[in-house]
């Protein structure tokens, strides 16, 4: 993600060849011509070709006889058949919504809409309606945007993520809910198996064990599996590392196990340095150590900033990405920018944009909402809207609300969080950026740092909806930024725990299936309501268009006569 997105479209389009004249390829052959165009004319010749069919055999199916007989049983029905059959209409309709209404909130997309797409579609020889070459523009553009949706549909693993069994399983206690999803602690597993393992472990047996450890799905079989390495070995780091995640119950004991993790774990990559050039394996083991001795560092800043001891999580974190430069993806800044934040060393914070909130850089709602909140603690202490509105905004508050409208473009979720609108969860082990589980780990830990200064959300929640006049059309183009993901709904739901009601921007329109079924049980629960009290009335408007008929029929049968 990069700023300048206008930059990027007038290069493309500079680039781009000249548009082809509309129509088909001259190279393709007679048939594929004539089947490209009959492939959109495919239900209107069978529509035509059933009236054709059905007036050619009116005579042998005695179609006007027919129709007859089924006028005469229509007046010999009596009101109370046309009560039940509207009410049985309406129930069957309201079910139908009601299930429409839910499997929309559940999985933001009609069923019956999904259906018709999905099945039906391809009966009926729905078909695109033009062929595209593969070189041609249309399909590069094409191509374009589904690595943007694929880059942007990333999934990042969370920097400020709290611990297992210290935190999230004490939420789980308390509550009895699960705050994370399966498909989230997945992602983590995957993650510790990249980080913690290399080709080499079959030469130390603790190592080994741990291997096997990464991959268990049950807790208590990892606890135990780190125990049994910690037996073969005493200074086997990844498996303080995973006791001091999961089994430790306080922040304290985590620490604890941490340290002893640190010790075991700098032997270890010192040990690693010395034989880097012997081998490749040798070179994979020192990586795998290295991310080791950075993760442990990392979780004990962590729990230095937990336990209170600011100070001394800012300087692990410092040394940190002195020591580690190309180890940026872990985003370290992020924790030291909520480190200074909680210390009020808005100095250093802005140090800390400085490098960090670059255009060719990947943006996050930490850099976006932190150089947000920087321009705002400025103007917000002083800030009116009736005085804004009377004398205009100064220099200063324009930039400050420049500053938001870029932050809420990015991300648009964070603003409900912050001025309270939504309800916080615990955040997720892995976000998506500019979606909903990033505005919620943004938000469970930078609220204090707004609500700290004065005005801020003020400022925030007079301002924050103006973003959207800006960009009308996310999901097409956008302001500062690539247009907004359509794929960010579908990744929160897998990310965010089910009692959790997914944010989805922009705002969805109800589908018309739901319209649809809303009207139809609502006419015809009136008119069984109407059938029901006024029988005589509603059944003369029932076989006023059957005595319609049989006054035409019999005038017909007259003349021919």
């Amino acid at each position: 993600m990069a700023d300048g997105d206008g930059l990027g479209e007038a290069a493309t389009a500079a680039a781009s060849p000249p548009a082809p004249t509309p129509g088909l390829s001259p190279s393709l052959g007679w048939r594929e011509r004539l089947r490209a165009g009959l492939a959109g004319t495919g239900p209107s010749l069978w529509f035509v070709a059933g009236l054709g069919l059905l007036y050619a055999l009116r005579v042998p199916l005695r179609l006007c006889e027919n129709l007859a007989a089924v006028t005469v049983f229509l007046n010999s029905l009596t009101p109370k058949f046309y009560v039940a059959l509207t009410g049985t209409s309406s129930l069957i309709s309201g079910l139908i919504f009601i299930f429409e209404w839910w499997y929309f909130h559940k999985h933001g997309t009609s069923f019956i809409e999904q259906v018709s797409v999905s099945h039906l579609r391809p009966l009926m020889g729905g078909t695109e309606s033009s062929i595209s070459e593969p070189g041609s523009p249309s399909s590069n553009r094409e191509s374009e945007t589904s690595r943007q949706n694929l880059s942007e549909c990333k999934v990042w693993r969370n920097p400020l993520n709290l611990f297992r069994g210290a935190e999230y399983r004490r939420y789980t206690w308390v509550t009895g809910k699960e705050p994370l999803t399966y498909y989230d602690m997945n992602l983590s597993a995957q993650d510790h198996q990249t980080f913690f393992t290399c080709d080499t472990d079959f030469l130390r047996p603790s190592d080994t064990v741990m291997q096997k450890a990464w991959r268990e799905r049950n807790p208590p079989a990892r606890i135990k599996a780190a125990y049994q390495a910690l037996e073969l070995n005493n200074d086997c780091a990844t498996a303080y590392v995973l006791l001091a995640e999961e089994e430790a119950t306080t922040i304290v004991d985590a620490e604890r196990l941490f340290k002893q993790a640190l010790k075991a774990g700098e032997t270890i990559y010192r040990r690693s340095q010395q034989c880097q050039h012997q081998s490749p394996q040798h070179e994979a083991q020192l990586r795998r150590d290295t991310n080791v001795l950075v993760y442990i560092k990392r979780r004990l800043a962590m729990c230095a900033r937990k336990l209170g001891r600011i100070r001394e999580a800012v300087k692990i974190m410092r040394d940190l990405m002195k020591e580690f430069p190309p180890l940026t993806m872990l985003n370290i800044h992020e924790n030291l920018l909520e480190s200074l934040l909680e210390l009020q060393a808005y100095a250093d914070v802005q140090a800390v944009l400085a490098k960090y909130d670059d255009i060719s850089l990947p943006k996050s709602a930490a850099i976006c909402y932190t150089a947000a909140l920087l321009k705002t603690r400025t103007v917000s202490d002083k800030f009116s809207p009736e005085t804004a509105s009377r004398r205009g905004l100064s220099t200063a508050e324009i930039n400050a609300v420049e500053a938001i409208h870029r932050a809420v473009e990015f991300n648009p979720h964070v603003p409900k969080y912050l001025l309270e609108m939504k309800s916080l969860i615990l955040p997720p082990e892995h976000i998506l950026k500019r979606g909903d589980s990033e505005a919620i780990a943004y938000a469970f830990f930078h609220l204090q740092h707004w609500k700290r200064i004065e005005g801020a959300l003020n400022l925030l929640q007079c301002t924050w909806e103006g973003t959207f006049r800006m960009i009308p059309y996310p999901l097409e183009k956008g302001h500062l930024f690539y247009p907004y993901p359509s794929c960010t709904e579908t990744a929160d739901r897998e990310l965010l725990p089910t009692f959790h009601h997914v944010s989805v921007y922009p705002k969805k329109e109800l589908p018309f299936f739901i319209h649809f079924t809303a009207g139809l049980c609502s006419s015809t629960a009136m008119i069984a309501l109407l059938t029901h009290q006024f029988p005589e009335i509603m059944g003369v408007f029932a076989k006023a268009p059957s005595s319609r008929k049989e006054i035409i029929w019999a005038s017909d049968a007259a003349q021919q006569n």
